[in-house]
C-alpha cells in the first residue's frame, strides 16, 4: 500500500470537472484507491464519493492505494495535482 498526501492547488478545489479526472485515473486501476479528507473516507473510483468531499483549494488530501499498479496510480495522481487539473492556480 502506498499513502500519498497531496495538496489542492487550484482555485476551485476539487468540483466536477477535478472530480472525474481523479476518477478517470482511478476507476480503471487494479488497486483500490480510497480517498481521505479531514477524516472523511471515500471510495476514489466514484465522482460522487469524491465530489462529496467538497474539498477546497489549499487542502490536503490523502490518497491510500492498494494493489498491483498502485505506483502508477500514484504517480497519475501526483501529475494532476502538480498541474491543477489543467485548471488556474490559486
Amino acid at each position: 500500500m502506498i499513502v500519498k498526501v497531496l495538496k489542492v492547488t487550484n482555485k476551485l478545489g476539487v468540483h466536477a470537472r477535478p472530480a472525474g479526472m481523479i476518477v478517470d485515473i482511478t476507476g480503471p486501476a487494479k488497486s483500490d484507491v480510497v480517498i481521505d479528507f479531514e477524516g472523511a473516507k471515500a471510495n476514489a473510483k466514484s465522482i460522487l464519493n469524491v465530489m462529496m468531499l467538497a474539498i477546497p483549494m489549499g487542502s490536503e488530501v490523502k490518497f491510500e492505494v492498494d494493489g498491483e499498479d498502485e505506483e502508477l496510480v500514484v504517480q497519475k495522481l501526483e501529475q494532476l495535482f502538480h498541474d491543477n487539473f489543467n485548471e488556474e492556480a490559486g
